[in-house]
């Protein structure tokens, strides 16, 4: 059992949401990373961040997301940072499930994320920080991935149509 496709992305690239119109799509279920971990630890993201420090926060993501690499057979979109850790890029590219890096400007994704409330890499001066994640993870997104989907100007139903049609799944 694995996953039907992993979606990967910078914050505001509308992994979520676009992950559940996905899941719907294609008539299964959905779980965020993110989520996975708070349910698993019992506090928030900022929580972990700010108890726990980033590293101990990124040894239970890359836990999280193997762990649901072996029994999760939905749709599952991976937080932001995921592909920093290398066992999980190594856990994505040996489950050989398809991986969706979902792309956007960098004025798209601050728009989306407001001024980063609940995000601890973006608490102070979202843009910016949006600009140094992007200039470092855009090549780890690109290794994991097996397709690029823009999600500049279009609806997560666009989106997730453009994905299904990637999986060869007919609607």
């Amino acid at each position: 059992m694995s996953p039907r496709a992993v979606l990967v992305g910078l914050p505001g690239a509308g992994k979520t949401t676009s992950g559940r119109r996905l899941a719907g799509r294609l008539n299964v279920a959905f779980r965020d990373s993110d989520a996975l971990i708070e349910e698993r630890a019992g506090m928030t993201i900022a929580a972990i961040f700010s108890e726990q420090g980033e590293d101990a926060f990124r040894a239970l993501e890359a836990d999280v997301i193997a762990d649901a690499l072996r029994s999760f057979d939905g749709v599952l979109s991976l937080g932001g940072g995921a592909v920093l850790n290398a066992d999980t890029r190594l856990a994505l590219a040996r489950s050989g499930v398809p991986v969706i890096l979902l792309r956007s400007s960098i004025r798209t994704l601050s728009r989306r994320v407001g001024d980063g409330r609940g995000r601890p890499l973006l608490a102070e001066n979202p843009k910016g920080a949006l600009g140094r994640l992007a200039q470092a993870r855009e090549p780890l997104y690109r290794e994991v991935a097996t397709h690029i989907v823009s999600t500049d100007h279009r609806t997560s139903s666009k989106v997730s149509a453009e994905i299904a049609e990637l999986l060869g799944v007919t609607l």
